[in-house]
């Protein structure tokens, strides 16, 4: 586990940046975290960095529930009832695509798949967000490395 340290929106947007570039095709991120704790924030950074368009228009896909871009698909499975309706959602239609999903524990079946789960919290007192990181199916040793700056310790 990499455990992380994001004072500030501008760091949020950094390490969402760092972990774009060590993202593979077909990767599943999963975004854990209370109601506003940053997960569409950092799955903004993310997509906006893999894509290179740093002011694109990225919308929270609360109510769209899928938000689809070039290579990657953004989702929020907050309201889902049942984790079947993920296939309804054609949320895995190309198996290339890196798929960022937020409320990902109403579909645990997608917390076992290949790529990163990440987990998002308050700082104390309010103060900059704590980002756990978590590698599955991979080594995370490049992706430890470009978290750095942020790190505040690692765990195996």
């Amino acid at each position: 586990m990499i455990a992380l340290f994001a004072p500030d929106a501008a760091a949020t947007d950094a390490i969402g940046a760092a972990i774009a570039g060590h993202l593979r095709a077909g990767d599943i991120v999963t975004l854990e975290g209370d109601l506003g704790a940053g997960k569409t924030a950092l799955a903004r950074a993310i997509i906006r960095a893999r894509l290179n368009e740093p002011n694109l228009e990225v919308p929270s896909p609360t109510f769209a529930i899928v938000q689809p871009y070039r290579g990657i698909v953004h989702a929020d499975l907050y309201r889902l009832a049942d984790e079947s309706e993920i296939d309804e959602l054609g949320l895995i239609e190309d198996e290339n695509d890196i798929v960022l999903v937020e409320w990902p524990e109403r579909a645990p079946s997608l917390m076992r798949r290949p790529g990163l789960g990440i987990a998002i919290g308050m700082g104390a007192a309010g103060n900059g967000r704590v980002l756990s990181v978590i590698a599955r199916g991979r080594e995370p040793k490049g992706l430890a490395d470009a978290l750095a700056p942020w790190r505040v310790e690692e765990t195996q």
